[in-house]
């Protein structure tokens, strides 16, 4: 017979959640316990979770234009020879 029951792992034993569990098991009796974990959803993607964060708050293009305009400034000392 194959039956599938519901229990705790405590103190090295299972402890089954069915009350009815003595009326088909016997003391003694031998049994195939598998084990099945339930199941962790997966964490999101970081990058993926946080697309669309910055819309509405970035000018895009004006901090395209700042980023050039600081490309022109000079701030090194001229080379001397």
């Amino acid at each position: 017979m194959v039956r599938t029951i519901r229990a705790r792992f405590s103190k090295g034993a299972f402890e089954p959640l069915e009350p009815d569990v003595t009326r088909i098991l016997n003391e003694g009796d031998e049994v195939l316990i598998t084990v099945s974990t339930p199941i962790e959803p997966e964490a999101p993607d970081p990058l993926v979770a946080s697309a669309g964060g910055w819309k509405g708050l970035v000018d895009a293009e004006a901090l395209k234009r700042h980023i050039y305009a600081d490309r022109l400034v000079a701030t090194r000392s001229p080379v001397t020879l």
